[in-house]
């Protein structure tokens, strides 16, 4: 069933950002969701998982309304956020990093095995994994975040800006792993990018955010046939 946002409003105090969006993110699919800085995109995420409590409207996964559940909830019932940034523990190493990770797993084996498929998905990440996380490069940073987001198995993987501040074989690379973690685990994936080529060549569908609200659904191979695309926001 997945995710459905039901005319949902976001913000912070009394100033609104998210203006009674609706969208919709399938079981196994990924979604694009385009927009320059400011659009709400990230709020949009951050409503989903439960760090903002909607003023309106309705969150719905796996068809339970979930709405102003907190984060620790939308986790255990299958949900995923990697943050713009790191999010990281930077004293500690990768390995501890992906153990904390997975503290609503509670079988070692399971961990066990949660964490190898995040070294097979990265490997540079298990030649990292006894270094602190602060002495990764960035697009190792990058990439252990969300490995961390894998470790509790999610159902649905959002994912705010990932190729932010990455070289572009850095990005492909991430985005190659983004397919994989699709194609392979039946993740459905949210994915807010301001890189459109590389989110056109990811997901299936695409919303684009303008000022708080969305201004257009569509294919993405359609959206890629649009030669003025950024003149709709």
């Amino acid at each position: 069933m997945g995710l459905r946002l039901e005319e949902l409003f976001l913000g912070y105090g009394n100033k609104v950002v998210v203006r009674g969006i609706s969208l919709e993110v399938r079981d196994g699919e990924i979604v694009a969701l385009l927009g320059h800085n400011g659009a709400g995109k990230t709020t949009a995420l951050k409503g989903i998982m439960g760090l903002l409590k909607p003023y309106r409207g309705k969150v719905l996964f796996d068809g339970e309304d979930k709405t102003g559940w907190p984060a620790k909830d939308s986790v255990a019932r299958g949900m995923a956020y990697v943050p713009q940034g790191s999010g990281l523990f930077p004293d500690l190493t990768v390995a501890y990093n992906l153990e904390l990770a997975s503290y609503t797993v509670g079988d070692p084996s399971a961990i066990e095995a949660r964490q190898a498929e995040a070294f097979r998905l990265f490997p540079i990440l298990e030649k990292r994994r006894g270094q602190t996380s602060r002495t990764l490069s960035g697009g190792e940073q990058r990439m252990l975040s969300v490995a961390m987001a894998l470790m509790t198995k999610p159902k649905l993987l959002m994912m705010d800006e990932p190729s932010l501040g990455l070289a572009p074989l850095l990005v492909e690379h991430l985005m190659d792993a983004v397919r994989a973690i699709n194609a392979e685990m039946g993740t459905a994936v949210l994915l807010v990018e301001q890189n459109v080529k590389q989110a056109l060549a990811t997901a299936r569908r695409a919303y684009v955010m303008k000022v708080g609200q969305i201004i257009l659904e569509e294919d993405t191979r359609a959206l890629r046939d649009r030669q003025h695309l950024w003149e709709l926001f």
